[in-house]
């Protein structure tokens, strides 16, 4: 890997701050796209959690792996009226950060492209990530934040992106258990954190451990407000929900569609009752749609359009248009921006 450092990507029209100890310092705050670095108001209503490419062995016959369809399914989604999204393909699962920066400009569409580790079910023994030490996986993962992707450990094929760069952290977990594999990566990303300031999204299997999570996180030195909870909707505690988030978490609700888990009534009912109790300002929506046969591109359905299509006018009539708009573009861009300086 190459030597870890911090770009200077700060602009001169930046604040300029003068520290205790008198030294002048440009600091700015910024979104890391694939695309390059935008201001946090550009961003846009975003869908906090979807799949451009994903091959893993416990989704076999689901891959997504080929760059055009899943480029239509990107413009579906921004004719759903979206504007950013989070690609949550983390490292050894097919991700391909090269392709997910064509899509994204060809769609129109801000992507921020996560760095990371799933829980170990998704990595056979043999695997190699297995093998990283902790210490190596802060290193890579720091460096795709800073300078760019580089290869996947193990991978079959090239995926190196050097002028592509990570703008968040993903690490996961199995359905209450935090095993080895899991804890090392969840120390990694505390530290990768330390060392870029990028926001974590978590996996929790079906919800579970999210107190658990956040305080293993709490002790490695990340701030709840830096940590985003995904599959929190696997749950509909809307008193765990409501807890969670006045501790300072973000929580991620993207199961729309999943109807055979929950129906949208339920998510959406789940929704208004922590609404009316914390507030909205840490809540993120998504549709983790995240394979083959759910794409309408790859032949499935329902698409990345669902979200925007089915759920999100359901949830206005709920909330309010300008609550739900809010919701969608403020509490993103909060979370994924970073504070960037050039001293």
């Amino acid at each position: 890997m190459p030597e870890t450092r911090r770009p200077s990507v700060v602009p001169e029209t930046s604040p300029r701050v003068t520290t205790a100890a008198g030294i002048i310092r440009t600091v700015a705050g910024i979104i890391r796209t694939v695309g390059g670095d935008i201001a946090p108001e550009e961003l846009g209503r975003t869908n906090y959690h979807e799949h451009l490419f994903q091959v893993s062995p416990l989704l076999a016959g689901d891959e997504l792996d080929n760059e055009e369809a899943s480029g239509h399914e990107a413009i579906s989604l921004v004719e759903s009226g979206f504007g950013a999204m989070i690609e949550a393909t983390p490292m050894g699962l097919g991700r391909n950060p090269a392709a997910v920066a064509r899509i994204a400009a060809r769609a129109g569409l801000h992507a921020v492209h996560v760095t990371g580790a799933h829980h170990g079910g998704h990595y056979p023994e043999e695997h190699p990530i297995r093998a990283l030490s902790e210490n190596e996986l802060v290193e890579r993962w720091t460096a795709e934040i800073h300078l760019g992707f580089g290869e996947d450990p193990g991978a079959a094929a090239s995926i190196s992106a050097s002028n592509v760069r990570a703008g968040m952290l993903k690490a996961g977990i199995r359905y209450w258990q935090i095993g080895p594999f899991e804890r090392r990566a969840l120390a990694a990303v505390a530290r990768t954190h330390a060392e870029t300031g990028a926001a974590i999204m978590v996996h929790l299997d079906y919800g579970s451990a999210a107190h658990e999570v956040l305080e293993l996180l709490e002790r490695d030195g990340v701030s709840r407000d830096r940590v985003v909870l995904a599959h929190i909707d696997r749950n509909l505690d809307s008193g765990l929900h409501a807890d969670l988030i006045a501790s300072g978490a973000y929580l991620g609700y993207d199961g729309p569609a999943r109807h055979r888990e929950a129906p949208d009534q339920a998510i959406l009912e789940c929704l208004e009752r922590v609404v009316a109790r914390v507030g909205s300002d840490r809540i993120l929506l998504g549709g983790d749609v995240a394979r083959a046969s759910r794409y309408l591109a790859y032949g499935g359905m329902p698409g990345l359009e669902y979200l925007g299509r089915r759920f999100i006018p359901r949830l206005e009539v709920r909330l309010g248009a300008d609550r739900v708009d809010a919701l969608l573009a403020d509490n993103a861009a909060r979370l994924l921006t970073l504070a960037v300086n050039d001293g």
